[in-house]
């Protein structure tokens, strides 16, 4: 099936006409994290002659624009609050969702496991919401590229629309494409009739995406059907990273990359965060942490024509099927 764009898509990935500051006053058109005594946020765009509403009285954001990053407003019923750009962290919590997003603990992970550095050439299957999408972008840099698929335009569209909100635009480096990744779906380097061409304002481009890529990233409901459609993109030494979220998901995909024979042994995993309270003499974790969010499996791409070495570990007793029925 070829993925070119379908016509509730149209547009993604337009460029916006502003750009987002990062650094120095508030600008019309920034984002501004505003936070109250007790910690709650509120993210708000900043325009000229509009009134941001909260449960603590309304904020006039004029009062913000040209204001330095960490200035102190105060809505109309005394409550001060403090303004702050959002961290990517931060961003990613408070968007728009379609797919569930990628916690930062997680897209951390991947971007650290995966080695995504900027330059690298990443296909992401799975865009969802465009969580992963932002951290990945911005790993890349602008001498990189990232090719995403999502398989449903709805998704799409939030995604695009949560990216650009980030960047001020649809970054250069990004082609988003709306289809299955995968057997039967579009691989790189497939021909898309109707699909948009170079010039026409949305991303992804016939052509621009042939070459192997460096890094794999799958956040799929069934990831090891896509095992294979992954070797062949990637190069040899390239790394494969697979966000899943149960543990029957984590046991299929581990035997698939095990079992395709173009990877080395994968590695799978998840991450804990847990915060601490710290108020002079009183310290101890907090209450609530993050727990499990989704596990992550990595491997690393083989040469072609070399077959991975057979496991020296022994297995566990009944791990597989044929051993339980002896």
């Amino acid at each position: 099936m070829a993925c070119g764009p379908v016509p509730s898509s149209r547009g993604l990935g337009r460029t916006l006409s502003g750009v987002i500051s990062r650094r120095g006053p508030f600008a019309p058109g920034d984002q501004a994290q505003l936070t109250d005594p007790k910690g709650r946020r509120h993210l708000a765009v900043l325009q000229p002659g509009k009134v941001f509403h909260t449960h603590r009285g309304s904020i006039v954001l004029d009062e913000l624009i040209g204001s330095p990053e960490g200035s102190v407003v105060r809505s109309s019923a005394g409550t001060p609050y403090v303004a702050l750009r959002p961290l990517l962290a931060d961003f990613t919590l408070s968007m728009t969702r379609g797919a569930a997003v990628v916690y930062p603990k997680d897209a951390a992970q991947i971007l650290a496991m995966a080695d995504i550095w900027p330059g690298a050439r990443v296909l992401e299957a799975g865009a969802g919401s465009g969580a992963l999408s932002c951290w990945l972008l911005r790993a890349v840099g602008p001498d990189g590229l990232l090719v995403s698929y999502e398989r449903r335009a709805d998704f799409a569209e939030i995604a695009a629309a949560n990216v650009a909100r980030f960047f001020g635009g649809a970054p250069p480096q990004w082609r988003l494409r709306v289809g299955e990744f995968g057997p039967g779906g579009a691989e790189p380097g497939d021909d898309q009739p109707g699909g948009p061409g170079p010039g026409d304002g949305r991303p992804g481009g016939p052509g621009e995406d042939d070459e192997p890529f460096d890094r794999v990233v799958l956040d799929m409901l069934a990831p090891w059907e896509c095992v294979g459609s992954a070797a062949r993109a990637l190069l040899p030494g390239g790394v494969l990273a697979c966000y899943v979220a149960t543990v029957t998901q984590l046991s299929a995909t581990v035997e698939a990359i095990r079992g395709h024979g173009s990877f080395d042994e994968p590695a799978a995993w998840e991450s804990l965060t847990r915060g601490w309270h710290a108020d002079g003499l009183a310290v101890r974790p907090e209450h609530r942490m993050v727990g499990h969010t989704g596990f992550l499996v990595t491997a690393r791409r083989l040469a072609e024509g070399v077959i991975a070495p057979p496991r020296r570990r022994r297995p566990a007793k009944g791990a597989h099927d044929s051993q339980a029925a002896r």
